[in-house]
């Protein structure tokens, strides 16, 4: 039996305060990851920027993926509020400056700040709710989680859209908003935690692996490099994508051989010895990866194949939403009442993998109502997943590695959905050409 009881009693009332803020911070995070998206047209358009757009996402989610194991280790060593609180502090300096950026190289900057806060806001959400929440009461919860998530999936390209198709808004240039909206929100949830959020640090000794970091850092980024940019627009074959990927594997051995001797671990291999935090670290690079398969490449789809507007797209991914939404809130009651919680990630990747592959039956001619059924399908599947996967992790380890192995689960996460968009974008651009010379268009047109 595992030692992870929280550290303090709260009340339902204190937990919902507590959780607004949570939540709050969380949402911004995970709308940033697609909020761009459907403003990146405007963007470019503004600062003639065409050549290094993609790097406006790409920053993001480097430094999100890159620092979300860390912010789980230096909460354990220095206690969750204030790293929470610094999470914030540093998203909000990233959105403000990225509202104000004059130039691609500025936007592109600030965005990469932006990533380093959200990296804190994502993982140690989950951290906190497994310190003030009794295992028992986790899945009731951590299901609303999972419901920020299905609206966040929806809200971000139809906010993103929204503010890029108004020229200005209060003087200011419309596709600004989609930082500065950031503000108010982030401020909120930084007044929530200073108020309410007390959470008693345990003082031990530690030593901060500073070589570990910089080597886990190194190789995802140079990874991720390869996987989200050079792979995609030169080939998988071309030799920067080859090396990319190699010094990538390179460092994530040697990280690893760091790793097994350093005194106080990034992420201690001996969690790996843990069957359920491995098993859920793999499923959540699963989930990762049919997650942001479907809230990219759908839309995608439906603008270029179907051919609807950036905010029409958005709009038809509301039953995507409703899936996500509707199963994360029942399983997390279901969980609470009755403390089973091991038939749901099951569950949840089988509904998950049966309605990505029913996907490959969409063409030009599939009617809404059928696409509707697989995306409410894929949303189910991450609904009943998403959130159980860390019910059972929390519930396995130590309440000394709480943080990171917790933050561990989002970093697996995130790096699922950077290889399964790259993936799925494979796929898709392969397809994509294979019917472009089947219906005539010579090789060069189809290029």
């Amino acid at each position: 039996m595992t030692n992870n009881a929280p550290t303090k009693e709260h009340s339902h009332r204190e937990i919902m305060i507590i959780l607004g803020g949570l939540m709050t911070g969380m949402l911004l995070a995970a709308l940033d990851q697609t909020i761009v998206s459907t403003a990146l047209k405007s963007i470019v358009e503004d600062f003639n920027g065409l050549d290094h757009y993609t790097w406006v996402v790409t920053a993001y989610l480097l430094t999100s993926t890159a620092s979300t194991p860390l912010y789980g280790k230096i909460s354990d060593l220095y206690g969750r509020r204030i790293v929470f609180q610094f999470a914030i502090v540093t998203f909000l300096i990233g959105s403000f400056a990225a509202g104000a950026s004059q130039n691609m190289s500025q936007l592109i900057a600030t965005r990469a700040v932006q990533g380093l806060g959200a990296g804190g806001l994502m993982a140690l959400t989950f951290v906190i709710i497994g310190d003030i929440v009794p295992p028992r009461e986790r899945g009731r919860y951590q299901g609303y989680f999972g419901a920020v998530w299905g609206l966040s999936s929806v809200a971000g390209p139809l906010l993103g859209g929204f503010f890029s198709d108004h020229a200005t808004i209060l003087g200011v240039t419309g596709w600004r908003w989609i930082f500065y909206i950031n503000l108010p929100f982030g401020i909120a949830a930084l007044a929530i935690t200073s108020a309410v959020l007390h959470i008693p640090k345990v003082k031990r000794e530690h030593k901060i692996d500073y070589l570990g970091a910089l080597l886990l850092v190194t190789a995802v980024t140079t990874t991720l490099l390869a996987v989200s940019i050079y792979g995609p627009q030169n080939g998988w074959s071309d030799s920067k994508t080859v090396s990319y990927l190699a010094i990538g594997i390179i460092l994530t051995l040697v990280f690893l051989k760091w790793e097994s001797k350093a005194v106080e671990p990034i992420i201690p291999l001996y969690l790996f010895k843990n069957h359920t935090f491995s098993l859920t670290s793999i499923l959540g690079a699963i989930i990762g990866a049919g997650m942001f398969g479907a809230i990219v490449m759908l839309p995608l789809y439906m603008q270029v194949v179907k051919g609807y507007s950036a905010t029409e797209a958005g709009l038809k991914l509301i039953p995507l939403m409703l899936g996500i939404v509707s199963t994360s809130i029942a399983s997390g009651k279901l969980i609470t009442k009755h403390g089973h919680y091991k038939r749901y990630p099951i569950m949840g990747t089988a509904i998950m993998a049966v309605g990505i592959l029913a996907m490959v039956r969409l063409d030009i001619n599939t009617p809404y109502w059928e696409l509707s059924i697989y995306a409410i399908m894929v949303g189910a599947g991450l609904g009943l997943s998403m959130q159980t996967i860390v019910i059972a992790l929390q519930n396995a380890v130590e309440f000394k590695d709480m943080g990171v192995a917790t933050s561990s689960n989002t970093f697996f996460r995130s790096l699922g959905s950077v290889f399964g968009t790259a993936a799925f974008g494979t796929i898709l651009t392969n397809r994509l050409g294979h019917y472009l010379l089947s219906s005539g268009f010579d090789p060069a047109q189809a290029e």
